[in-house]
């Protein structure tokens, strides 16, 4: 209780002055109290082909707004940390005033991160909410991190973050309840693995029942050369669902994802992709374009995806960036009558390409400027059925700043 006191009192006279620079604050029992985040705010203008709407907002960008508390300690040898993460939306959806859902339509706080951490010379444990491991440096690696990428056809005037490339090169690992642990860091490999929250998987059937935690995994292995920097990584994915509490059928939904990144001085050059089984799309176990599941009920509709990025430091502030990727979706050839869609046919590929320019104006603001091309060859079914041939054009300009 003491510590908490403590803490709470520091928040309460120093907070304005972690604007300018990270908070950390020593107690004199050994453990230390830290204060970080970003706020970010971008104009981005939004027009559809063939005399689409066009939809101008001042919004969040792709990553949201962060306020971070961490405590770390020292305790019986081991290393102790517990985190909190808020991460609110500055735009109201394109609605002026509602109140009744308490989030004002859209400028939500997401309490994206609460956990603690238990380490030690033989690694780390991870318990609580945060970023899952399947994707995870699929996203870590985006450009569009840092600004607002590709907003999603027909979402210009939505709440929340931007897609980035988010259903346009990977799919969305989100915060998720896990149980993991990560072999000893400062090493040039590292594996981590992980007990999450299983999901319930949309599509045709109901496969809700979930007796087992959905496993993740990831290795990364980093290596120096010079000036040269190279990284590479792959994950992987698997859980068990079932439609009925006995008996019935059981699916077994799998992922994997690989990808490598090479720092050449001033040049960086990513390049990753997925696949999938009963994943579905944009958003793991999502229903976007039908979901993973067949028409017939019980056969795995299968998922594929990747992107390739190219940026160049100049100057050592401005940065220029080029990206392009897909995600899809395809049938399951077998016939219906016995689970699957009868056909191979694809039923959502939708696409991006995004030029950027990022500019670290002081040591902690990100002047950027992003322009975007985001379009599909068709996305059937779900919750956000589009024609072939339509296209978005995304223009953005913005501020982010890490304090």
């Amino acid at each position: 209780m003491k510590r908490l006191a403590l803490l709470l009192l520091a928040v309460a006279v120093l907070l304005p002055a972690a604007a300018s620079a990270q908070l950390t604050m020593q107690m004199s029992n050994g453990w230390s109290f830290s204060f970080a985040g970003n706020v970010n705010a971008f104009w981005s203008f939004t027009k559809i082909n063939n005399s689409g709407p066009a939809n101008s907002s001042v919004r969040t960008g792709l990553l949201p707004a962060f306020a971070t508390f961490e405590a770390k300690g020292k305790e019986a040898g081991m290393n102790l940390s517990v985190h909190f993460g808020f991460a609110p939306q500055i735009q109201n959806a394109g609605v002026h005033d509602n109140f009744g859902n308490g989030t004002q339509a859209g400028a939500q706080i997401d309490m994206r991160q609460v956990y603690l951490t238990v380490g030690g010379q033989w690694g780390q444990i991870l318990a609580g909410r945060e970023l899952a491991l399947f994707s995870r440096q699929n996203i870590l690696n985006d450009m569009t991190l840092f600004g607002v990428g590709a907003v999603g056809i027909g979402g210009g005037q939505s709440g929340g973050t931007t897609a980035g490339r988010i259903g346009y090169g990977y799919l969305y690992p989100n915060f998720n309840a896990q149980l993991t642990y990560s072999t000893r860091g400062g090493q040039p490999a590292q594996l981590s693995i992980g007990a999450f929250q299983p999901s319930t998987v949309a599509g045709n059937g109901t496969f809700d029942v979930t007796k087992i935690p959905r496993v993740e995994a990831e290795f990364t292995y980093n290596q120096k050369s010079g000036k040269n920097k190279y990284m590479f990584w792959a994950g992987g994915l698997w859980q068990s669902t079932s439609n009925a509490a006995t008996g019935g059928k059981t699916i077994s939904s799998v992922g994997g994802t690989a990808g490598v990144r090479g720092d050449f001085s001033d040049l960086s050059v990513v390049v990753n992709g997925y696949i999938g089984k009963g994943v579905g799309t944009t958003f793991t176990f999502s229903g976007i374009g039908g979901g993973g599941i067949a028409a017939g009920g019980t056969e795995l509709r299968t998922s594929d995806g990747g992107y390739v990025q190219l940026t160049y430091t100049v100057n050592k502030k401005t940065t220029l960036g080029a990206s392009w990727g897909y995600s899809r979706i395809k049938n399951n050839s077998t016939a219906v009558a016995s689970g699957g869609d009868g056909n191979n046919n694809v039923r959502s590929n939708v696409y991006d390409y995004t030029l950027g320019i990022y500019h670290q104006w002081t040591k902690s603001l990100k002047l950027v400027f992003e322009g975007s091309q985001e379009g599909t060859t068709g996305v059937v079914g779900g919750p956000a059925p589009l024609a072939p041939g339509v296209k978005q054009t995304d223009v953005s300009g913005g501020f982010m700043l890490f304090f």
